[in-house]
């Protein structure tokens, strides 16, 4: 049932425009120059998600000394991610996109089931965005465990 990503390597990532959960606004836009790891992921405080997000803060300086940034996106509020932030001491930086909308632009939104269940939800799924705003590489369908570490190896490979 889970579709291929609407975005292709080699492509221009959209653009976007999404509140933090300071509720600053955070474009594409603004970290053009920079490596930016985008990562889609369900629902703050879910078991998976929250190891994601754990593990993306315990390597988040050595993204940055690959000059990369981590934006992690999910479907839940502002004041969720608060409170996710605090209750994990997450340092990635998290954006709300409770419309969908760039849900939907990057392709991570669609028809998921669950016991018979059918709804709509997020794809974990991860963006290499390059310093130009060009996609670099794409994970489908992530599994947690080691994600964060090839996401890290991918990005030391490129910048040969």
């Amino acid at each position: 049932m889970v579709q291929p990503l609407k975005v292709k390597v080699g492509e221009k990532a959209p653009e976007f425009c999404l509140l933090d959960k300071d509720e600053n606004e955070v474009c594409l836009k603004d970290y053009l120059g920079k490596w930016i790891v985008l990562y889609f992921y369900p629902k703050d405080n879910t078991k998976g998600c929250t190891i994601e997000a754990i593990d993306f803060t315990s390597q988040i300086d050595e993204f940055s000394k690959l000059g990369a940034e981590i934006l992690g996106i999910s479907p839940d509020s502002t004041k969720s991610h608060q409170k996710f932030t605090d209750k994990h001491e997450l340092k990635v930086r998290l954006l709300s996109d409770v419309d969908h909308d760039m849900l939907e632009k990057y392709g991570v939104w669609q028809e998921k089931s669950m016991y018979g269940n059918t709804y709509f939800g997020v794809v974990r799924s991860t963006i290499l965005v390059d310093p130009k705003g060009t996609i670099a590489e794409i994970w489908e369908k992530v599994k947690v465990a080691n994600h964060v570490e090839s996401v890290k190896n991918k990005l030391v490979e490129l910048q040969k």
